[in-house]
């Protein structure tokens, strides 16, 4: 007799189970001081800017990246990440 072990996560006939992505970029309503740092994020106050950095990548694509990032605390002192997408134009947020 033969045994047999069962993995749940295993589906050998349809291949692997598909994957999504964990804490995606939503887009945000954020309003911003003159400068440009977040004063509201989806109408909730920014009680701080914690830290503020730009991402510039897959410039010789046709699709390059060019971002300005914000780790913010919300008057709730809930962490949140906040960008704003120079190329394409917008802003999104995720957890932090």
């Amino acid at each position: 007799m033969t045994t047999r072990s069962f993995n749940p996560l295993s589906r050998s006939v349809a291949g692997p189970l598909p994957s999504r992505a964990l804490n995606a970029p939503r887009q945000a309503l954020v309003e911003v001081e003159f400068d440009g740092t977040p004063s509201q994020v989806n109408r909730r106050p920014v009680a701080l800017v914690r830290e503020e950095w730009r991402v510039v990548d897959r410039w010789w694509t046709e699709e390059p990246v060019s971002r300005r990032y914000f780790e913010v605390v919300l008057d709730s002192g809930e962490n949140t990440v906040v960008f704003r997408d120079e190329e394409k134009g917008g802003w999104f947020a995720q957890r932090a």
